[in-house]
């Protein structure tokens, strides 16, 4: 089915074109994330995301934005149920983390609050609750709407007509997983970068089976929607507990 427009003729989706998008994305995104954990600037890094947000409306025409879920929800209940699973996957991440690791830097929520640049003057009193709603608001919107259009969007359909949807989004998974090494795993510290091996791994494995969910809830929901929602649930649940139980 083609399904892309662009002004140099049509394309389709296949696995070529997916892979592709993962690189195209996933390298810049990468190392815009791995300097701004260094910097605490993460202009880049929201321009990538906003890349992402526009580049269905630029190269799909209405039947294949459709084709990759932009459409009204088919169960609009699911919209619901896939903003909470997303709090509550995030809620066993953050218990997973605290168990294993406590307040150390193996920790991948107390390693992505030091990115939080933040006095600790401004984090007393209303202040804590007003800096958790800004970084709240930008954690439900930027990475979410983005991220799932291209990784449960884009990318997924893309390696669907070869490879079926449960392989694709094993495929979008892994891709999304990787990419989210830069988030925590491959760290900065004591001025250096550093590989944290097994933390790294088990929160790859994490992201994985996260993004499976977020996968599911689009399934379920018959929407990208359902997606964006249960991606923002997390990142809401996520903020929360680094706001309330880390900084």
């Amino acid at each position: 089915m083609k399904v892309f427009k662009i002004k140099l003729g049509l394309l389709k989706f296949d696995w070529k074109f997916g892979l592709v998008l993962i690189l195209l994305f996933g390298i810049p995104r990468f190392l815009f994330v791995l300097e701004a954990n260094r910097t605490g600037n993460y202009n880049f890094t929201s321009l990538i995301f906003l890349l992402m947000w526009i580049t269905p409306f630029i190269l799909l025409t209405k039947q294949g934005r459709r084709k990759i879920g932009i459409k009204k929800p088919e169960k609009y209940i699911w919209l619901v149920y896939s903003s909470l699973l997303g709090i509550v996957i995030c809620a066993i991440v953050f218990f997973i983390g605290q168990v294993l690791y406590d307040t150390s830097i193996s920790n991948w929520f107390n390693y992505i609050s030091n990115s939080y640049t933040i006095p600790a003057k401004n984090l007393e009193g209303s202040g804590r609750h007003i800096y958790f709603a800004i970084f709240a608001f930008i954690g439900m919107t930027f990475s979410p709407i983005g991220e799932e259009l291209l990784y449960r969007g884009l990318i997924h359909e893309s390696f669907v007509p070869k490879f079926g949807e449960n392989t694709a989004s094993v495929i979008d998974s892994l891709a999304f997983a990787t990419v989210h090494l830069a988030h925590f795993g491959l760290i900065y510290s004591s001025g250096s970068l550093r590989l944290l091996f097994i933390p790294a791994i088990l929160w790859m494995l994490l992201m994985f089976f996260t993004s499976r969910l977020f996968f599911y809830c689009k399934k379920r929901s018959g929407s990208i929607y359902g997606a964006i929602l249960s991606h923002a649930g997390f990142n809401l649940a996520m903020t929360y507990f680094i706001f309330y139980y880390i900084l």
